[in-house]
């Protein structure tokens, strides 16, 4: 990938972050200053959570901001990390807020229900989710191969699915109020958040385990993998090579790859080696990463462990 390709991506992700950084300032304050005029808990409950999220997407501009800086002699391979580091705080964050939100609902619950307006709960939900689904829309366009811009997108598909339950649960509330069940249109809202913490508790533990992942060295997203497979053996084909040993991995939008040919003694010098790393170089700087690769030929079975 060229230089010119990553600054694009570059910018994009951070047009990304500060996108989502905007976005939520505007609905969470607009969530707070509308709950507590109409006096309804789960409206300010959600734009604290908003508001909130407001620092992590600061967080993750931050991360951007550190990545795409150059090594140093104190950072010799930059700092790439700030990256997965960032998801996983981004995923842990959004854990927590669902599991606060759970057990609200349930104080709700044996509290005796909430008593905020059904009207208030159905016209914020339906704007809040539509505003959040726009964002992701936007967000998606603005950047594809961003890990910080992917963990942004499904906070704010989280937000989309629990402004669609508190829509529903206004709906049905106004519904029960003209029948028989009146009394249990109280009990709609918080039971609905249960559920709708139960449909998006996926998103922060798909989070948590991508951050854990690259923090651990772990093998890069599978097509990825294959993509570095078929570029390694078409080289070694090309010059007869045994079957190398090959390690990767992915750290922030850093590929690190490392190629190990254990060959016969006298066979090779030391321009037909670079030929061959040439060919396996050039081919993995197609991908859609800053590549750092190390292709070595060696007489020696222990060097290539």
């Amino acid at each position: 990938m060229g230089r010119e390709d990553t600054a694009a991506d570059i910018r994009a992700e951070r047009r990304v972050l500060t996108a989502s950084l905007l976005g939520a300032g505007v609905l969470g304050a607009a969530a707070v200053v509308w709950g507590l005029i109409a006096d309804a808990g789960a409206l300010v409950f959600d734009g604290v959570y908003t508001l909130a999220g407001i620092a992590l997407s600061a967080a993750s501009l931050l991360a951007s901001r550190a990545a795409a800086s150059a090594p140093s002699r104190r950072f010799p391979f930059g700092k790439q990390a700030a990256v997965p580091i960032a998801v996983l705080i981004q995923g842990a964050a959004l854990g927590g807020t669902l599991l606060y939100a759970a057990v609200t609902a349930v104080q709700t619950i044996v509290a005796g229900g909430s008593r905020a307006s059904q009207t208030v709960l159905l016209a914020y939900g339906l704007l809040s989710a539509v505003y959040s689904a726009l964002l992701v829309l936007a967000l998606r366009q603005l950047a594809r191969r961003s890990d910080l811009a992917r963990a942004e997108i499904v906070g704010w598909r989280a937000g989309t699915v629990l402004s669609l339950v508190v829509t529903v649960g206004g709906a049905a509330g106004l519904a029960l109020e003209r029948t028989a069940f009146r009394s249990l249109g109280v009990f709609i809202d918080p039971a609905l958040v249960l559920i709708a913490v139960a449909i998006v508790a996926a998103m922060p533990v798909q989070l948590v385990r991508a951050g854990l992942h690259e923090l651990l060295e772990g093998a890069p997203p599978p097509d990825v993998l294959a993509r570095i497979e078929r570029v390694v053996d078409e080289a070694r084909t090309a010059f007869g090579l045994p079957t190398p040993l090959v390690r990767s991995t992915k750290l922030g939008r850093r590929l690190y790859v490392e190629v190990d040919f254990v060959v016969p003694h006298d066979r090779w010098n030391v321009d037909a080696e670079d030929h061959v790393r040439r060919a396996i170089v050039d081919r993995l700087h197609e991908l859609p990463f800053d590549v750092w690769a190390s292709v070595e030929l060696t007489t020696d079975d222990d060097l290539a462990l």
